[in-house]
């Protein structure tokens, strides 16, 4: 019965990590939608008003969708200028730096994305305390006396960590074939997926 249960619970918990994310995303696409389309209400009004023109709410959905999708594009082509990384660097620097969870909501989607290169390639598992215990990890350093410096990070931010100088016998490395964005998947998934991703 018990087994049942542990079933049931983590094939539930799996799942709802899975949607999570997707939700989450569908959710902002169609705040913003919304957010253009309440914009264009006054214009849907001035046409029904002035010249009695009935303009249906998928329309306007279509063209806040379509305005969405050239903004993006129109900010997309932007920012691949140098005058517009400039301003875009000197507009988050002045004030979006300053809004509360910005930095690491901006850290994680690029880290989730793949659009931000991790500054550290080996994935290992480090036992920090010789107990026993293990935990991801990833080298920053390698020292002349074959020791290393590691970086812990905490889950679900991986952007916040901790560091740890500990000796080779406390590093477990895994198989080269493990990328850097997998285990970090697993670290912002607080561990979910960690069995296919670190065979040990």
């Amino acid at each position: 019965m018990s087994r049942l249960k542990k079933f049931l619970v983590t094939t539930l918990i799996g799942g709802f990590v899975v949607l999570l994310p997707l939700a989450i995303f569908v959710l902002l696409i169609k705040l913003i939608i919304n957010l253009v389309a309440g914009l264009l209400a006054p214009i849907s009004n001035l046409l029904k008003n002035e010249i009695d023109l009935q303009v249906p709410d998928a329309v306007i959905s279509i063209i806040a969708f379509t305005i969405v999708i050239l903004l993006c594009f129109a900010i997309g082509l932007f920012v691949r200028t140098r005058f517009g990384q400039n301003s875009l660097h000197y507009f988050e620097r002045t004030y979006l730096l300053r809004l509360p969870l910005y930095g690491v909501i901006k850290e994680t989607v690029q880290q989730f994305t793949g659009a931000k290169k991790m500054p550290f390639t080996d994935v290992v598992l480090v036992d920090v305390f010789s107990n026993g215990t293990r935990m991801t990890g990833f080298i920053t350093d390698e020292h002349p006396s074959g020791n290393f410096t590691v970086f812990v990070p905490t889950g679900p931010n991986p952007t916040n960590g901790f560091i740890f100088h500990v000796t080779k016998e406390q590093v477990f490395r895994l198989d080269s074939d493990i990328r850097t964005d997998d285990a970090m998947r697993t670290i912002i998934g607080v561990g979910v997926g960690s069995s296919s991703v670190m065979d040990f």
